[in-house]
C-alpha cells in the first residue's frame, strides 16, 4: 500500500474525527496516522477520548463526521475487513479465568478462524515470544496481574494481524511487568507491525516513537516524546529532599506572578520565565532541607502545562 510518490500510506489514517454522545462532544476534530513499525501512544487522562477514538477505528463505533482508514480499508464501512488484520484489545479484555493459558489460545484462535493447520505453530510462537510456556496448563484466573495482559495480548495476536490498537494495556500491573510487556511491544514494532497504545502514565510516553496527547477530545500536541518536550515554552527549576511537604507550603502561601508550581511525587517541578523569579523561588525556600536546580522539561511538563492552556489550536514541534 503506497500513496503519493510511492510513499508508504499510514496504516492507521484518522482525518477530522467528531463523536458526541448527546451533548457531549467525546472526539472533536482529531488527526492521527500510525506508520508500520512504530508505536504511536495515545496521552491523556480518563476522559480525554482515547477509547472512543479507538473503537471508531476498530469498526466496533460509526464517527458523526470524519474518517477512519486502517491498512487503507475504511473502518466505518468494512468493519469485518478491518478486524480481520487488526487486533484489539481493550481494558478489560475477557480472558476465561476457567481456562488454561493454551485453552484460552485456543478458544481465540477458533474465534479468529485460525486455520487447524497452524494453530499449533501459532500456539507454540507465541508462548516463546510472551514467555507463558512454562504456564500453559494453568488457569487464566490463577496468573497474575502481568500475566494475564501477556496472555490477552497473545490472545490478540493469535490470527497474526498487521495492527494492534491497545487501550490501556498496563493499567494496574506492577513495574516489572510494565516493563516486560513494553518489550513486547517494541520487538512487535520491529517486526513490522504498527501499534496505536493509550496510556495514562507518562512515563510510557517517553517509550512510544510518536505521541498524540489528547484533552477534551482534541490533539494538544503532537511529535515525538523528545518534540514534544522541547516545545516547552518555559524554564523549569526542580525541588527534592525532606523538605519537600514545607517548600509546597511556602510556595503555596507566596504566590507569584507567572510562576507555576506542579508536584510530581518525589519532586517538584517550578515553572518560571527568568533569572529574576528564579531567584525569588531559591530566597523563598533558604533553609529548607532541599536541592533546587534547573532541569529540562520532560513530556509531562508540557501535557500539563497544555492541559492549562486555553482550548484553541494545537501545540506543534
Amino acid at each position: 500500500m503506497t500513496g503519493p510518490a510511492g510513499k508508504s500510506a499510514p496504516a492507521i489514517l484518522v482525518e477530522g474525527l467528531h463523536k458526541g454522545y448527546g451533548a457531549r462532544s467525546a472526539v472533536r476534530g482529531l488527526d492521527l496516522a500510525v506508520a508500520s513499525g512504530r508505536i504511536c501512544g495515545l496521552i491523556g487522562p480518563d476522559g480525554a477520548g482515547k477509547t472512543t477514538t479507538m473503537r471508531i477505528i476498530c469498526g466496533l463505533l460509526r464517527p458523526d463526521a470524519g474518517f477512519v482508514r486502517v491498512l487503507g480499508r475504511d473502518s466505518a464501512r468494512e468493519p469485518r475487513a478491518v478486524r480481520e488484520r487488526l487486533g484489539y484489545m481493550p481494558q478489560r479484555f475477557s480472558l476465561y479465568p476457567d481456562l488454561t493459558v493454551a485453552e484460552n489460545l485456543r478458544f481465540f484462535a477458533d474465534l479468529y478462524g485460525v486455520p487447524a493447520a497452524e494453530r499449533v505453530r501459532r500456539e507454540a510462537e507465541l508462548m516463546e515470544f510472551s514467555r507463558l510456556g512454562p504456564f500453559r496448563g494453568r488457569r487464566a484466573g490463577q496468573l497474575s496481574g502481568g500475566m494475564k495482559q501477556k496472555l490477552a495480548l497473545s490472545c490478540t495476536l493469535i490470527h497474526t494481524p498487521e495492527v494492534l490498537v491497545l487501550d490501556e494495556p498496563t493499567t494496574g500491573v506492577d513495574p516489572v511487568s510494565r516493563r516486560e510487556f513494553w518489550r513486547i511491544l517494541r520487538e512487535l514494532a520491529g517486526r513490522g507491525l504498527a501499534l496505536l497504545v493509550s496510556t495514562p502514565y507518562m512515563d510510557e510516553a517517553g517509550l512510544c516513537d510518536d505521541v498524540v496527547l489528547m484533552h477534551e477530545g482534541r490533539a494538544i500536541a503532537r511529535g515525538t516524546p523528545d518534540e514534544v518536550a522541547a516545545a516547552f515554552p518555559r524554564r523549569l527549576l526542580e525541588v527534592r529532599g525532606a523538605g519537600l511537604p514545607e517548600a509546597l507550603a511556602r510556595l503555596a502561601a507566596a504566590p507569584r506572578p507567572g510562576v507555576k508550581v506542579h508536584r510530581y511525587g518525589d519532586r517538584l517541578h517550578v515553572v518560571h520565565d527568568d533569572a529574576a523569579q528564579a531567584e525569588a523561588v531559591a530566597r523563598l525556600l533558604e533553609g529548607l532541607d532541599v536541592g533546587l536546580h534547573p532541569v529540562a522539561p520532560g513530556i509531562e511538563d508540557a501535557f500539563v502545562e497544555l492541559m492549562a492552556a486555553p482550548a484553541g489550536g494545537e501545540a506543534t514541534p
